[in-house]
């Protein structure tokens, strides 16, 4: 059985030696089927609304010292999104400014191809999540590095399929 609970507080959260908190986030993405029911090659990202709800972005979380880098991206992407799925070679580390504390963090995003998606998932009641295709995704994350990220996945994915 899946916790349904999540992980809350800060004292297991890593930290650079700036003070700033390690955060770790996935793009949960799938490929829709076309109408025969084959996989098609185009795909879609989910996003997640904030807590508050105004915002949308990509799963993402404190990375805790009892866990993996991929273990910390696995579990924010079914506590914030209620999606599991294969987490895939890191997109890439950025730095960033916490607009609460003003202080740098560091950033690592990952892809998760997804596998399944549940009806019920620790932050339901907090969170809504979207399926968008790329173009709707870019519009609406409210954080450029996400955006950077997702540009990053975009290209993988696209030199797969040549």
């Amino acid at each position: 059985m899946v916790g349904l609970v999540s992980r809350s507080g800060r004292e297991m959260q890593r930290y650079n030696s700036n003070g700033g908190r390690q955060v770790v986030g996935c793009i949960p993405y799938r490929y829709k089927q076309n109408i025969d029911g084959s996989m098609s090659n185009e795909f879609e990202v989910l996003l997640v609304s904030s807590q508050k709800g105004h915002t949308f972005m990509f799963p993402k979380g404190g990375w805790e010292v009892d866990e993996s880098i991929e273990e910390a991206a696995c579990r924010e992407s079914l506590e914030e999104a209620g999606v599991i799925g294969t987490v895939e070679h890191e997109l890439g580390e950025w730095s960033f400014i916490s607009k609460r504390y003003g202080i740098y963090y560091e950033g690592h995003m990952f892809p998760l191809l997804v596998k399944e998606q549940l009806e019920i998932w620790a932050e339901k009641n907090l969170r809504t999540r979207l399926w968008m295709n790329v173009v709707e995704a870019r519009d609406v994350c409210q954080h450029w590095w996400m955006k950077e990220a997702l540009d990053i996945l975009v290209h993988r994915l696209t030199l797969q399929q040549k």
